[in-house]
């Protein structure tokens, strides 16, 4: 071309270096043409004696070049710019043979520099969507999800939403999201959401508007709560009496669903009609008496009055002189002497009466000791703490005896005394943490039933605890001293221990632990939130506690920062709920802290009260555990076969409480529970049924899968979602069951049941049933336990002062693995003692003493002052 032969002749301008290549200031970018308009391209080099741009391989015309020489004011070197224009003629001759690109090449006396391609394209926007929003009708509170795949189009169209003609912003809204593929969510339906919704698609080319889809929110009516019944419609006789309840909790809204049932109830009753009274004949007269008197009587009883009559009126006596008024009564003197002295001694006995009665109950309340813990619920006193050297042949040093008339708990058993040893930690001949001696601390209950009963009794008296369970199988408590102890609550994971010298020396705290229905206690949640843990109680709330309590419990999340945020929370005697800790950040406040392990934490507290682990998620990423666990009858004498699959958290007082509920509904476990992991991905849990063999059984299932909202799941309120797969078999002879059950999440993880069960005699899976409660839930003294009381105390006098090789308290933390929580053990009076609680705390009743044995005998060996050899 013209333009080659151009660059072939062309000699270099005269001032150029001729010892630089051409460098590029400005170099040709991708550019779009819109509609007809053409594009333009440019490139700007120095030192440069020609520019020319080639396209798609082939030299632009010489001509079709705009060129502007300059001199560059720093470097005195030439610079030379160049512009072309492209049209869309020019790129269509080449569409959909390869994409049209240009380039530019300049040169100078010491050779050529070719710049970057930039691509030209021609921008286009389709006008029909490859997916619209359609209407929808969400009950409130449900999630929804409005789908969107925008037209094809170069540059790819960005999408926004419109609610009523007005932007969506996700920013001003935490309700709402938007995915990377355009869809909107909104996490919860409000009354509010109900609208028009359009997705909106646009490019520099054009806007596109998808059809509007209307969304619905309605609410679904729910009955008031009855009225009280009405009086009787009569006065006298058979009647009738009504109450009545609107379906206005909620109102239904939107279309909703309305109240089922009648909202007039209607019962006959019977009044009894009102009998007045009428009076007897008078009886005869009485004899004449010593005040010249006779009298007569009658009764009101013919009839007596009755159902409301009227009494009788006039009066029921009558008397009268009976010798004409001729005889009068004169009382003498000395029987008014005799009436006087009656009087004073009968208020002589009264005064003394009086004060015997102030006397003993003096002595009763100077027999209390003040030092018992009064938490404001206990209502039950007891004796003063008694210790006395032990006689020869009893071997109790202390004896805690309770007034007797509550029958509560008898608390015996050894206590080895403190000694002043050297610092050198003198370590007994064996094992390193062998038990202390024969003697043992227990808690002997002399009425389990009426004491539960009784202790319940006084703890619903107080308005804060109205909400504790009616019972005691989610229940323990216990009453303990300066020497601590803990409480358990079988079958649940979940328990409290009281160090030692938690509870101050000459105090008895009475001390409970309840785990609480989440349907009985109000724990409000708001945008990503969900329940973690169990809600559990411990107290009372109040009570003085010099060192931190430890509160063990089981959650279902899985713990990472960059997914979650988890907040300890507590509740207030007010009844509302407080965040008191953020796991991972700073503590606000010295009085909890909390580990996090696998599957349990332990809350360090000095102040007991109500608690929950809440967590809210940061990313879709956030999961938490799910147990699946098929349930289904025991014995089947009909052709109908229910097959359970509950979708629990993972914690083991769950699984208690489901295990019990199928317990009373007869049901067996027919397969090995597995765990799910649910994410915060907005997509439901879906459940299905396979591979049965069609000649045996057949599901009653109508529909290809069953789905249980994510909401209900996430929320972590409603502990036990289930959904029932009801299958019917052709003959009662049939007893084989082989199927397979899958449950998955929406774009999430999965898992199945592989079911080969003969319905009639399997009990093969009924290890994996909690056992019947056993245990003792509550332990006193040294027998709650591991690490015998004298070597605790020889370890903490050892460990807690610096060591002078760092053989000291962090060297143990460091060796439990328990380095990370230095900075609140340094924050405590004996940092060794918080590391032993949490050992027990998380060790018992199963701790191997010889590992702890072995991580002391290692930090004794790197200062030889510390331990010796020998001692270990």
């Amino acid at each position: 071309t013209g333009a080659q032969q151009s660059a072939t002749v062309a000699n270099p301008a005269s001032g150029a270096s001729p010892d630089l290549l051409p460098h590029f200031q400005l170099e040709p970018e991708d550019v779009y043409i819109v509609k007809n308009k053409a594009v333009s391209l440019a490139c700007r080099a120095t030192p440069a004696t020609q520019i020319y741009f080639k396209c798609n391989g082939e030299w632009v015309h010489q001509g079709d070049h705009v060129t502007q020489h300059s001199t560059d004011r720093s470097t005195g070197l030439p610079v030379m710019e160049v512009r072309i224009e492209v049209t869309r003629q020019q790129v269509e001759k080449i569409f959909g043979l390869e994409e049209y690109w240009c380039q530019c090449v300049a040169w100078s006396s010491s050779g050529t520099t070719k710049s970057q391609k930039a691509f030209v394209r021609i921008a286009y926007l389709r006008k029909n969507f490859e997916q619209e929003p359609t209407a929808r009708e969400v009950s409130i509170e449900q999630g929804i999800v409005l789908p969107c795949r925008p037209p094809e189009g170069i540059p790819p169209a960005e999408v926004e939403w419109l609610r009523n003609e007005e932007l969506v912003d996700p920013a001003l809204d935490a309700n709402v999201y938007v995915t990377p593929e355009h869809s909107l969510v909104l996490r919860q339906a409000r009354l509010a959401d109900t609208a028009n919704y359009t997705c909106v698609a646009k490019n520099i080319v054009a806007r596109r508007r998808s059809a509007s889809a209307a969304i619905t929110v309605y609410v679904n009516g729910g009955w008031s709560t009855w009225t009280q019944w009405s009086g009787c419609s009569t006065s006298c006789g058979r009647g009738w009496q009504k109450r009545s309840r609107t379906c206005t909790n909620p109102t239904p809204l939107n279309g909703g669903a309305f109240c089922e049932g009648q909202n007039v109830q209607k019962t006959a009753c019977t009044t009894l009609c009102p009998v007045d009274g009428a009076w007897s004949e008078w009886s005869k007269w009485s004899e004449c008496g010593a005040e010249c008197t006779h009298w007569r009587s009658r009764e009101c009883s013919e009839p007596a009055p009755r159902n409301g009559g009227r009494d009788c009126h006039g009066p029921e006596l009558d008397t009268r002189n009976c010798t004409s008024e001729l005889c009068t009564h004169a009382a003498t003197g000395a029987e008014d002497v005799a009436l006087y002295v009656g009087l004073v001694a009968v208020a002589v006995c009264l005064v003394l009466l009086l004060l015997v009665g102030v006397l003993v109950y003096c002595r009763k309340k100077g027999g209390l000791d003040a030092d018992v813990a009064d938490s404001s619920i206990l209502t039950a006193g007891f004796q003063p703490v008694s210790i006395k050297p032990s006689k020869a042949d009893n071997p109790s040093l202390l004896t805690i005896q309770p007034d007797l008339s509550t029958t509560t708990m008898t608390y015996q058993g050894s206590l080895c005394p403190r000694q002043d040893g050297p610092a050198k930690l003198q370590l007994p001949n064996g094992h390193l943490l062998s038990p202390l001696g024969a003697g043992r601390h227990t808690l002997h209950h002399s009425s389990p039933a009426a004491e539960g009963a009784d202790f319940v009794a006084r703890l619903s008296t107080q308005s804060y605890f109205r909400s504790l369970p009616r019972g005691t199988n989610n229940m323990a408590y216990g009453t303990f001293n300066f020497l601590g102890g803990r409480l358990m609550i079988p079958n649940t994971g979940i328990s409290l221990l009281i160090p030692p010298d938690a509870i101050p020396r000459g105090k008895i705290y009475e001390v409970y632990l309840t785990l609480h229905k989440q349907e009985e206690v109000r724990l409000p949640l708001a945008g990503c939130q969900t329940l973690l843990s169990p809600i559990v109680s411990c107290g009372p709330p109040g009570v003085l506690l010099t060192r931190p309590a430890i509160l063990a419990m089981g959650h279902c999340v899985e713990a990472s920062a960059e997914n979650w945020s988890i907040r300890l929370k507590k509740q207030s005697c007010e009844g509302t709920w407080e965040d008191v800790l953020q796991l991972g950040a700073e503590p606000c406040t010295e009085l909890y802290y909390c580990q996090l392990e696998a599957q349990a934490c332990y809350v360090f507290t000095e102040q007991l009260g109500r608690f929950a682990l809440v967590g809210e998620s940061l990313s879709m990423a956030a999961s938490k555990r799910l147990k699946l666990v098929l349930f289904a009858p025991a014995a089947c004498p009909s052709l109908e076969y229910n097959i359970r699959v509950y979708c629990l958290s993972d914690t083991q007082d769950v699984l208690k409480e489901v295990i019990q509920l199928e317990k009373q509904l007869g049901g067996q476990l027919i397969g090995a529970p597995r765990v799910l992991h649910f994410k915060d991905s907005y997509h439901n849990l879906r459940l299905s049924i396979h591979d049965m063999p069609s000649s045996l059984w057949k599901s009653k299932l109508l529909a290809s899968y069953q789905e249980i909202p994510f909401y209900h799941i996430w929320s972590g309120l409603q502990p036990f979602l289930h959904c029932t797969f009801t299958l019917e078999r052709l003959s009662t002879s049939t007893c084989e069951l082989a199927c397979k059950i899958w449950v998955w999440q929406v774009e999430g993880d999965g898992q199945s049941f592989t079911v080969n069960f003969n319905i009639a005699k399997d009990t093969r899976f009924s290890d994996w049933l909690v056992p019947d409660e056993v245990g003792t839930p509550a332990l006193v003294g040294p027998s709650a336990f591991k690490i015998p009381f004298l070597i605790r105390q020889k370890i903490i006098s050892s460990l807690d002062p610096p060591g002078t090789r760092g053989a000291d308290w962090r060297t143990l933390a460091q060796k439990l693995n328990l380095d990370s929580h230095l900075s609140f053990f340094a924050s405590k009076a004996s940092p060794t003692a918080m590391i032993l609680n949490l050992w027990e705390a998380r060790h018992f009743p199963n701790g191997n003493l010889s590992q702890l044995a072995a991580a002391v005998a290692e930090v004794g060996k790197q200062d030889g002052a510390l331990f010796s050899e020998a001692e270990c």
